[in-house]
């Protein structure tokens, strides 16, 4: 159980110290589509300005934000950047989230965070009319300096 660092020896879990390490830059993209009807991505591509893609991504950048009060071992940090992007395709909407810090543990859970949480609020704003949505998120990077 300890190659797990959010669990120690005794399979207790508990908050990574991360007092001794330097404070670094860090910087972190998650990426998140969601799979819909090539009729429900036209939809949402036909929106005027302030449409449900806006809400996604206000909704994306607000969670990186609050990630810490939503993932219970989770450092909160403060974020000297996020930025959500949304795009409609063929069939998908394709959600880029990158969280930027300088701190002493990565920024990679408020990527995540802003990208699930985006897509979420797709699924929420498409669901009455397309059943079938599915999604997927994945980290695709993590640097420090």
């Amino acid at each position: 159980m300890s190659d797990l660092s959010h669990v120690d020896d005794s399979g207790a879990v508990r908050m990574v110290d991360v007092g001794g390490k330097p404070t670094q830059r860090r910087r972190a993209v998650a990426r998140a589509v969601v799979h819909m009807a090539p009729e429900t991505a036209a939809r949402l591509r036909a929106l005027p300005k302030g449409d449900a893609l806006t809400t996604a991504q206000l909704a994306g950048i607000m969670a990186a934000k609050k990630t810490a009060d939503l993932i219970p071992l989770c450092h909160p940090l403060a974020l000297s950047h996020i930025e959500v992007d949304l795009t409609v395709g063929d069939g998908r909407v394709e959600i880029t989230a990158a969280a930027e810090t300088s701190a002493q543990t990565g920024v990679e859970m408020e990527a995540l965070t802003a990208a699930s949480v985006a897509a979420l609020t797709v699924y929420d704003m498409a669901k009455a009319i397309d059943k079938q949505m599915t999604f997927e998120v994945e980290l695709v990077e993590k640097t420090k300096s």
